[in-house]
């Protein structure tokens, strides 16, 4: 009879080290422990574009109205696009006055309406004229343009496949490296990440001042891909 033989290994590629707890598994006899990354790369799929709008007056009703007018710019740079405003999601509506503080009574010196808008773009060509005639528009103080992957679950399952071939391909060296056999799978353990993008925003007004000295900000550029990470923990029996 073969002697009972413990292997217990863990596997960083170089690299893809991640920042995470695993899970604790204890490893059997004629058993082989092993942990590997996987990643899966790809292009972007959708665009998307955040702004605000705001609007601020002497009277409520007065800033409501200015920022009633800011909203239907916007629905005619989209038009002007070929996009149906109801692709925008409006996100919250707000209505704050705006107090001096410096007078001990908090007088009111005029109210603000606030919103802000987010819109995913599949078309990479329309976000150059969107952002730039929204600064020539003047209604939104900020933007911010991000590039996400909607089918980000069948990217995490590719993932997990490339860590699960390197976990397994680890383990069989092992086994062959002491005179066994690859067993089947009796444990594992998955985590997946995705790689995160801080957006930045840039600021609508200077853009504005700058729309005919030169080309959008993201002409002729190509999107930064999406990286999905994934670890697998796996235990596999020893013949």
């Amino acid at each position: 009879m073969k002697p009972a033989v413990c292997f217990v290994i863990t596997l960083l590629v170089a690299g893809m080290c991640l920042a995470q707890e695993h899970p604790s598994v204890t490893a059997q006899p004629n058993s082989v422990y092993v942990g590997a990354d996987g990643k899966f790369e790809t292009a972007p799929d959708t665009a998307l574009i955040q702004f605000n709008i705001s609007a601020q007056d002497e009277t409520a009703q007065a800033a409501y109205q200015r920022a009633s007018k800011a909203a239907e710019q916007v629905r005619e740079v989209l038009r002007a696009n070929g996009i149906e405003p109801k692709a925008a999601n409006i996100g919250f509506f707000s209505i704050q006055p705006m107090y001096d503080w410096k007078d001990r009574k908090q007088k009111v010196l005029a109210y603000r309406v606030t919103t802000n808008v987010t819109l995913k773009l599949k078309e990479f060509s329309k976000i150059g004229p969107i952002t730039q005639q929204l600064a020539e528009a003047n209604v939104s103080e900020s933007q911010t343009l991000n590039y996400t992957l909607e089918n980000i679950d069948e990217a995490k399952n590719k993932a997990v496949e490339d860590a699960y071939r390197r976990a397994r391909s680890s383990a069989d060296s092992l086994a062959r490296a002491s005179g066994r056999t690859l067993g089947d799978l009796s444990y594992a353990s998955v985590d997946t990440f995705e790689n995160q993008r801080v957006p930045v925003p840039h600021m609508a007004r200077a853009m504005a001042s700058m729309a005919n000295a030169a080309p959008a900000p993201t002409e002729e550029f190509t999107p930064q891909n999406v990286t999905v990470t994934a670890h697998v923990n796996a235990v596999f029996t020893l013949k």
